[in-house]
């Protein structure tokens, strides 16, 4: 298995990785926005991207995108493909993508929001902390990317202030504490997004 950073030689991938982000969105039924094969092929083509292959066969995916004139990076649409999760592939993809943003922009906050409680938890470990949304870029290109999301009325309800996703941030200027290396129980993130779930209902069936 090598996990490299893409290429424009990796451009056959595109309508794979397109395929496999949406079959996962159906699968989970959890909010992960759409990407085409036309927005994969840019990122795989200018080296804000790793790419995990077995061989010559797809096997997994995350890109940088760039915020706030570098300000902000967001590791977004880390995907591994079905045949090969459950061996760990999806951290290694994590690491090597935060590797990759903190080599290429030292000085950005790295930013994500997500549904997914594994991706929580990996964020958590390499130093991110949950935080509002207010506190991430507010550049409206990147909200842009959330209205694939079958989780997008949400947003647009509360302004933009909240969803069922959570916003983590890691801020290279802060200062870890003795206790940030510790691993996070999955359970802390399961009690965050069933309250999150139970708050939108809430507001849903009052406004009806």
């Amino acid at each position: 298995m090598r996990i490299v950073i893409a290429n424009a030689s990796h451009i056959k991938y595109a309508q794979i990785i397109s395929d496999t982000i949406t079959e996962s969105a159906k699968v989970r039924g959890t909010g992960i926005a759409k990407r085409t094969p036309e927005y994969i092929l840019k990122r795989l083509q200018n080296g804000n991207a790793v790419i995990a292959l077995d061989g010559e066969k797809f096997a997994g995916f995350c890109y940088i995108e760039v915020w706030g004139h570098n300000k902000f990076v967001a590791n977004s649409g880390l995907i591994v493909h079905p045949d090969f999760r459950n061996l760990g592939l999806a951290k290694k993809i994590k690491e090597r993508i935060f590797k990759l943003s903190r080599e290429k922009f030292p000085d950005a906050k790295i930013f994500g929001i997500t549904t997914g409680l594994a991706v929580m938890k990996m964020n958590y470990e390499l130093g991110y902390k949950p935080v509002t949304f207010s506190e991430l870029t507010d550049d409206p290109e990147f909200w842009k990317g959330c209205q694939t999301c079958k989780n997008f009325d949400v947003l647009t309800r509360t302004e933009q202030k909240m969803c069922l996703c959570t916003g983590m941030l890691y801020d290279p200027a802060a200062k870890p504490k003795a206790t940030d290396k510790k691993e996070v129980d999955g359970k802390v993130f399961k009690r965050l997004k069933s309250i999150k779930e139970q708050l939108f209902l809430k507001k849903k069936n009052k406004d009806e």
